[in-house]
């Protein structure tokens, strides 16, 4: 019973932030990302704002130093696969923390777009996972984790095996860790943008990682078969700062 509480809470928090609810809203057609912004006034930034997500990275420009390594203090925890009807979302009602900028950010879920949204260097992965943290009651921030065609991606296996097939399905998973899918190379890229689906509120801290994990053909055409397509095209940087972790190899 307490668990299920726990879930509940956790999953209409997600829910106000990540898939928010009002005007059907889609990837292609007459509800996809170019007629956002024009849907419902709540959903104005994702036609005016300056600070949209995702972004082209290009590796050359990026300011190089300044950074340090993300804090993660993920830990194992129970889980539950949500069709949402744009996505399958991953809740994590008590997966642990990262720390961003010093302040302590509480992992409450993850979820998958095919391609990529994000590019580097003009280039997209096969598909990325956005780990989503809030903090307080405003403050989000998101870690992206690219993927490539390769190897069964055993962490990720109880997920691709158990994809809920229609929109509002649950499908509950004991015990996930996600620490388990993020890549060994700590180098990411940090910039300020905005969520990615409607409403397309900014002020979102991203942390893109560079390298990218892998996923089979199989995982992959499981999801595509659920969802074909799901990112939205790159938005205009307008001038933002972005950063890249840079640790120079010591000499040999």
């Amino acid at each position: 019973m307490k668990r299920k509480l726990v879930v509940a809470l956790a999953s209409s928090l997600v829910a106000s932030f990540a898939m928010a609810a009002g005007p059907h809203w889609d990837y292609d057609g007459e509800h996809g990302p170019k007629q956002w912004g024009a849907m419902d006034p709540a959903f104005k930034s994702c036609g005016v704002g300056k600070r949209q997500s995702p972004i082209n990275i290009e590796t050359k420009q990026a300011e190089k130093g300044g950074l340090k390594p993300i804090p993660f203090s993920y830990v194992p925890g129970p889980a539950d696969i949500v069709n949402n009807g744009h996505t399958i979302q991953v809740n994590l009602p008590a997966s642990g923390t990262a720390r961003f900028d010093g302040m302590e950010y509480k992992l409450v879920q993850f979820h998958f777009h095919t391609p990529s949204e994000e590019k580097i260097d003009s280039m997209a992965s096969h598909m990325v996972a956005h780990l989503v943290h809030k903090a307080g009651d405003t403050r989000l921030a998101v870690v992206a984790v690219l993927f490539k065609l390769g190897k069964e991606n055993v962490a990720l296996k109880p997920v691709f095996d158990n994809l809920p097939g229609k929109e509002g399905q649950t499908r509950p998973i004991n015990v996930f860790n996600p620490a388990d899918i993020l890549p060994a190379d700590p180098t990411y890229f940090a910039y300020l943008g905005s969520l990615t689906t409607p409403p397309c509120s900014e002020e979102v801290r991203w942390h893109v990682m560079k390298t990218p994990i892998e996923v089979s053909y199989a995982q992959l055409a499981a999801f595509k078969k659920l969802y074909k397509m799901n990112a939205r095209p790159v938005q205009p940087l307008n001038g933002r700062r972005v950063q890249m972790l840079y640790q120079q190899k010591s000499a040999e």
